[in-house]
Formats: C-alpha cells, structure tokens, sequence
C-alpha cells in the first residue's frame, strides 16, 4: 500500500515508507548534482592529499576543482599500474589512498593477459550497498506487487586468488556476495530470492547452478522474476535445464538430493528446508521439458513472472532475440550501471524498451568527467567537462576519480547523453571503447584478436599456407555463445595443405593468445563455447569489398572490418564457407596471478 502522497517524490509515489526516503534521497542527489560532485572531489582530495601519487603533482592543500584539473593529469590503466602493482606486492604506504587498501577488484584483462586489478576500501562496501538499496524502491514504482513473491536470480561467486603481499583479488560481485551486506542482509520482502546463500556462495559452478535451478523450479509458483548479471548469464541457465531436466525432475519426485551435490552446507540447507517429494511438480516439468519446443518456457514454467532482471545493453544486445524467445517477450528490465573501478548509477525507468536504457549517474558515488567523443572518427578530444556540463545527443569517454585512488582514470566506456533528471545527466551504454568481441564478461580488442591470429598462423607455415585476410563476429545463436573467425588462406601448395586436424590447433592457439578473462569463461564458468574458425573461398573479402562499395563505402578509405555484425554481410561470408573447426580442448587457465 502507497504512503501518503503528501511525501512522495516526482519519481511517483512510493510503496512504503523505506521506499520513500530512497526515492527522495535521488531527487536530493540529482537535484543537486553539481554541489554534491564538488562536495565529492573535496572530500577525496582532502582525505588523500598525503598519498604518494597526490603529493608527486603538489596539489598541496587545494580541494578544488581548478586546481585539481590544473595538476593532475588524465590516465589509463597502465600509467597507475606500477603503483598498483607495489600495492599487490605488500607496500602499506599511502601510495594511492590514505586508508587501506582492503582488496583488489578483478576488471578486464591487460594485453599482458592479466586482469586488471582495482583498488579498492571498506567503505566501498557501503557506497556500492546504497547503490543497490535504490533498485527495488524505483522498480516498484513500476511493478506493484513485488512484495508478494521472490526473485530466481542465478547468482555466482568466481575464483579469487591473493596479490605477493596477501591481498585478496577478485570480481566485484564475488567481493558483494561474500560480504556481510549480501550474507546477513536484513529481511525486505520486496527483494527475496528462491537460492539461498549456500548455493550462490559455493565455489562449484555445476552445484550453484544445480541447487539455484532446483530451489527456483520447487517455488515456480512464487517466482515474480527472473535474473542473472548478464543475458548471456540467464540464458546458461536455461540451456543447463535443457540439460539436467531429468535428474532435476527426479529430485523433485524422490524429495531426494542428487549425490552430485557434495557441498555440505547445500546438502544440509537443502534435506531442512527445501526437499519434499512432489510428484505433481515432477509430472508438470517432465510434460513441459520433454516438449521440442521450448518458445516461451520461462513463462510455462514460471507462469507469474512479470519481468527479466539483466544487463542487455551494450554487447548483452545480441541475446535479447533469444531471451524474447524462450520469455514470450517478457519486459527486460536493466537497473543499474557499474563496474570495477566504481558503481555509477541507476535506470529510473527499469521497465523501458532495451534501446532506450538510460542510466541516471548518480553524483554521490565518485567525481565524474568526460571526453567528447566523435562517433563519426573516433577520436577523443582532450578536453574534459563535468557531469552537469555535458550536451544531450553527445557521446563522450567517462573518466572517474574515486575514494578508493584512482584519479582521472578513463574507464573506457562511452555513453550517449540522453537527457537529464533534475540536474543529474542520463546516458545510454554505446560500447567499451575498441571492443571488437565480447560473449559473457570477456573483452577482446582489435590487437587481441590480431595476435590471436598471428599466433595460430604460425602453425601453417610448414604447410606453405598463410592467413590472407580475417574478421570475426560473437555468436550468440548457441549457448554457450562462440567466437567465430573468418579465415582466407592462401595455400602455395596444394598437395600440402594444412589438415583438419590442424585448423582445429589453430582455434585452440587462438584462445591460448587471449585475455585470462576469456580463457577463466571458457574453462571455469563454461560461459563462452570452442573457439571456431571457417574457412572461406578465395576471393570471398574481395566480395566483402564489392558489397560495401555497393552501399556507398569509399574504395580509398575502404578497410576490412575485422568483426562484422550486420547479417547480410554475415550471410555473405556463411555462403562461402568451405570447412569449420573448433577447438578441441580447453585452453590453459589457472587462477593463480603470474605475479
């Protein structure tokens, strides 16, 4: 029941009390954006000016703006990367920031291979929790109800690992979800799950996933939504119940735990809670997965969902064909936007079109910059602005400086400005800067990709055979989705050619060359499938030209792209393949950091 509307914000009017001092905690956020980032910097620059990396600049005692902007310069990744590494190493000097540095947090990998690490402190905890507390009060403004089921979310935690100096290294969501915010989180009925903690917080995939589907299909009739991080997460999560239906069914029936659970505290949570037999459930999914067609599943199996909880902007695009399929064309709804190095905000409007997501930056969370962005050229310009100072329809680079000591740091995003709530800019996800391929938390670049291609060529030049031409697209028609590469080979001699066999070690030296974040989707979360290259006529790039002159590309300006999403062009390439191979093993992969 809404509170009195005489307390209610523009967003709408509230479901409960709680929900009402979140909701005016975002209008007090955004109304005022640009007081509050001022307020932000200060606080950073007052609290760090002793750092090493503050004090190297001489910013003295100057908490403003100008003098900031004067004095510290923009940087990427590599350029704090020595002193990040002195960190992981044991150095408990204030290098970066004046409070401990409590753990790393695990973002994309470097060209070296690695994953970046990002510093991070207690407090963060705290910021990224108020973050999440805004979710279901803004949610409920769109979907009543909500207090009257559960969410099945598929949850996991991944590998983690610890720095020389003993600090822990982890993804983001790892970090939250072992957490006493997320363990010992306090009763809300808007935001209750089917998977217990046992489960989301067991290292094993197969078993997570195993109890999470098995919890979810036991409390179908209470499930309101459904969600994972990602799309392509959601969508592992059906293909596992194309799978494993049948032992899942006969647990159900027996009220009996498969003896593939070893997890104790999953056995035991699970036999005290959860575990009855249920024979009418049983006959209901055997009838309903034994079907060949599974259009619309979701919505059989969990008939009262209102909605799907993913990420399905940027590369999560590509899956919401199959998400409509198996849902029915259930609402997508994306809530927030966050990353390693910070969480940024919120999707004032969660229930909107896919295409028209735009997140609302939230200006408490860290000082937020930005780089005009030429979508036409690509090139950055060199001049920054601040959150409030940026033009709607304009793309720009978003450059953050955060409690935890990172300043002026480019993220590498960029971001479509689409508006504003009060003060406070909303942007929509355009793409990471120079991703060409991404299926799942993956990113490769273009120089990635090309050393990729190096590498695997090598193994054709006792066949006097080398790799004329390429490009690739993700492909997100199987699930697990797959890199596909397009090779034209030229052969000097044709009674040597390289065999099946051996294209088939070219895809698994192609993945050996890429990031440790593709190759731990690949081996440990089983979110990415066996690399794939087909191999295509001579002369099928020389059409590939054609076609793109035909629609107005210019013949002097003309470059091979080296991924492709358009289907025509797509189609083009298919109808010239003239043989397919895949890797046949997993590439290497350990969670041990290499230094």
């Amino acid at each position: 029941m809404a509170v009195d509307s005489a307390i209610s914000s523009p967003l709408g009017p509230p479901a409960c009390d709680k929900d009402a001092k979140a909701l005016r905690f975002i209008e007090e956020m955004t109304r005022n954006a640009d007081a509050v980032q001022e307020r932000v910097l200060a606080e950073i620059v007052t609290r760090n000016a002793h750092t090493e990396y503050l004090k190297r600049f001489e910013l003295g005692a100057a908490a403003d703006r100008q003098t900031f902007k004067s004095k510290i310069p923009v940087i990427s990744y590599e350029d704090v990367q020595p002193e990040i590494q002195r960190i992981a190493n044991g150095d408990r000097s204030p290098i970066l920031s004046a409070h401990p540095i409590s753990e790393f947090l695990t973002s994309s990998g470097t060209s070296a291979g690695e994953r970046k690490l990002m510093p991070t402190i207690k407090e963060e905890l705290d910021r990224r929790q108020l973050l999440y507390s805004l979710l279901m009060p803004v949610m409920n403004l769109y979907v009543p109800g909500l207090d009257k089921g559960k969410g099945l979310y598929f949850l996991f935690v991944k590998s983690e690992t610890r720095t020389p100096g003993g600090l822990l290294a982890r993804p983001v969501l790892t970090s939250y979800y072992k957490s006493d915010h997320f363990k010992t989180r306090p009763y809300d009925p808007y935001n209750v799950y089917t998977s217990p903690n046992e489960a989301i917080l067991c290292p094993d995939s197969f078993q997570s996933m195993y109890t999470q589907m098995l919890c979810g299909l036991i409390e179908r009739n209470h499930v309101l939504r459904l969600g994972a991080v990602f799309a392509s997460g959601l969508l592992r999560a059906i293909r596992f119940l194309q799978l494993h239906w049948p032992q899942l069914v006969h647990d159900i029936r027996s009220g009996t735990l498969t003896s593939q659970i070893t997890d104790p505290a999953i056995r035991e949570y699970m036999d005290n809670n959860v575990l009855k037999p249920d024979p009418k459930l049983a006959q209901f999914m055997t009838e309903e997965c034994s079907k060949e067609n599974w259009e619309g599943i979701i919505t059989r199996i969990w008939p009262n969902t209102k909605y799907l909880d993913v990420i399905v902007t940027g590369a999560m695009a590509q899956y919401i064909p199959t998400l409509n399929y198996y849902s029915g064309g259930l609402p997508l709804a994306c809530t927030m936007y966050a990353s390693s190095e910070c969480y940024f905000g919120l999707n004032l409007n969660p229930m909107c079109k896919p295409s028209k997501v735009s997140y609302t930056i939230m200006p408490n969370m860290a000082y937020f910059e930005f780089l005009l962005h030429d979508p036409i050229s690509g090139s950055i310009s060199s001049k920054l602005v601040d959150l409030v100072d940026v033009e709607v329809g304009k793309e720009y680079e978003l450059v953050i400086t955060t409690y935890a000591g990172l300043y002026r740091y480019r993220v590498g995003d960029i971001l479509r400005v689409t508006g504003f709530h009060n003060s406070a800019p909303q942007f929509h996800f355009v793409r990471r800067k120079n991703v060409l391929l991404s299926i799942d938390s993956d990113k490769t670049d273009e120089s990635e990709l090309q050393n990729g291609i190096e590498n695997a060529s090598r193994l054709l030049a006792e066949f006097n055979t080398s790799v004329v031409e390429y490009t690739s697209y993700a492909d997100t028609t199987t699930i697990p989705g797959h890199y596909v590469i397009y090779w034209e080979l030229l052969s000097k001699d044709s009674a040597n050619s390289p065999s099946h066999e051996v294209l088939n070690r070219c895809c698994l030296e192609m993945e050996e060359s890429l990031n440790s974040v593709y190759r731990q989707c690949r081996v440990a979360d089983h979110s990415i499938g066996p690399l794939e290259i087909r191999v295509v006529k001579n002369g099928t790039f020389e059409e590939l030209m054609d076609y793109a002159i035909s629609r107005g590309a210019s013949i002097n300006q003309y470059k091979v792209p080296r991924c492709v999403n358009f289907t025509p062009i797509v189609e083009l390439l298919d109808s010239r393949v003239v043989s397919v191979h895949f890797s046949q093993e997993l590439p290497h992969w350990t969670p041990e950091r290499r230094r």
